[in-house]
């Protein structure tokens, strides 16, 4: 029996990995997989199309935009949001389902978590860094149950319907923060999954490190009427 659960695959100019990670997807074990596309022109489409998975594109550009069209197209009570780019592993898929299944409200691949091993190979680590302070505010201020390691991954899986009750209004990257928050504050019960991120199999990173960064701050300046400060 497939899961009663919507796998979705977040493309945009993702040939190379889509190529060496197809077969190690779990596609077979799906009752729905369909990908939201960006506007690829590097053969994405194409590759998609020829396996028969169903393409939505976004009549707004933007990761967070990306993630609503996927959740309203859906109809199953589960949804993994899965990026084939070669940072996430497709053996974690099915396990982040099995941890909504078991009770947990949202399932997060954590790249931070015991266990776990981050691909950033700069001895600073910069990006981890970052990653790491913006995850400590997000847990210091509206976190009431265990501590998250990992707000920002979007590699995760949740129910369909109460993220789409959770009226998120993030266009671009820091969707995956906002949705923690509002996570955090709904007291929803999260669960972290160790993963092993791999390096990107072809391509520049979509995710621009310091306009990225500003971005996630203004989600958690705008998140902040909701926090332990004004409880």
């Amino acid at each position: 029996m497939k899961r009663d659960c919507t796998l979705v695959l977040l493309t945009l100019n993702e040939i190379d990995g889509l190529r060496l990670l197809w077969d190690d997807i779990p596609i077979g074990k799906f009752k729905t997989v369909l990908a939201v596309d960006g506007g690829s022109t590097d053969g994405s489409r194409e590759f998609l199309a020829e396996r028969g998975v169903p393409i939505l594109d976004q009549s707004i550009p933007g990761r967070g935009v990306a993630f609503r069209v996927a959740a309203e197209a859906s109809r199953d009570e589960r949804i993994v949001y899965y990026s084939p780019d070669g940072n996430e592993d497709p053996a974690d898929i099915e396990r982040l389902d099995d941890l909504i299944i078991a009770g947990h409200d949202l399932a997060i691949a954590s790249r931070f978590a015991e266990g776990s091993v981050n691909e950033e190979t700069d001895t600073l680590r910069p990006r981890a860094r970052v990653n790491q302070t913006l995850t400590w505010l997000a847990n210091q201020l509206f976190n009431e149950g265990e501590y998250v390691t990992d707000t920002i991954n979007g590699f995760r899986a949740m129910r369909r319907r109460a993220f789409l009750d959770m009226d998120t209004s993030v266009k671009r990257f820091p969707i995956e923060y906002q949705i923690t928050i509002r996570a955090m504050r709904r007291r929803w019960r999260i669960a972290d999954l160790p993963t092993i991120e791999g390096q990107r199999a072809g391509g520049e990173s979509k995710a621009i490190s310091w306009p990225v960064g500003k971005d996630h701050l203004k989600v958690l300046f705008s998140e902040l009427p909701g926090s332990r400060l004004f409880g």
